[in-house]
Order: C-alpha cells, then structure tokens, then sequence
C-alpha cells in the first residue's frame, strides 16, 4: 500500500476509525464515505498464480481478453503452499473469488486465479479459560 490507495479499497475497512470517518475529521473523508457507498475503482484481491514465475510488484493484472485492469503489488513463490502467490488491485467486478485472470510476467502472459485470503489458515489455538 502508499498514500495512492485507501483502506477501503485494500479490504481494510476494520482498522478504520469510525467515529473520526463520520465527523469527517480525517483526510479522504468524502472519498472513503463514497467507497463505502460502493463507488469503487479498485479493490484488492488475492490471486494464486497457476502457471509461470512468481507474478512481481509492478506486474500487469488482465483479463482474460487482455484487458488492462490493475496492477500486482506484491508476488512471491509459497512454499508453504506449492505454488506462486500474489496480491493487487482490479476493478471490484472482477474481484469475485475464482475469477480467472491473466498476470503479464517478464513480456508474456500466465493464468492467475482471484483466491480468497488469508493465504494460508491460522493455526492458533487459544487455550481454554479456566
């Protein structure tokens, strides 16, 4: 994330404070309170690269028809899962979970599906109260 980008469109929403959002005190106001109206440009998505190198910051997210629609902001091999993982932004109609998207890596272009978050399931075990 930079200063281009709200918690609104990164799915954030949750470390907002609301209180300050509805006194509009705080910068962006009138943009977040449009976002969270549904105006929308972007949002960001969780995507398992399934074919090709690790998608890199920078890479071009498209469709399936080579539109244009975002870009990656962070791309890595997982190892805890087998395979390549990243995460951009695309327009909010293409951000339904199983979305099948194209990722253009090093001139050529590598199917990327929209996979939900977190990556990998928490193991955390909270001990019972006594």
């Amino acid at each position: 994330m930079d200063a281009s980008y709200t918690l609104v469109e990164a799915n954030l929403g949750f470390a907002m404070n609301k209180s300050r959002l509805t006194r509009g005190d705080i910068p962006g106001a009138l943009r977040i309170k449009a976002q969270l109206d549904g105006q929308l440009d972007r949002v960001r998505v969780a995507l398992r690269v399934l074919e090709g190198p690790p998608a890199r910051e920078g890479a071009k997210i498209l469709g399936e028809d080579g539109t244009d629609l975002g870009i990656v902001t962070s791309g890595v091999p997982s190892p805890s899962l087998g395979y390549s993982i990243a995460m951009g932004y695309v327009p909010p109609a293409r951000s339904t979970i199983g979305t099948r998207l194209k990722l253009e890596t090093r001139g050529r272009t590598y199917a990327a599906e929209v996979v939900s978050l977190p990556f990998v399931a928490n193991g955390y075990h909270r001990k019972p109260k006594a």
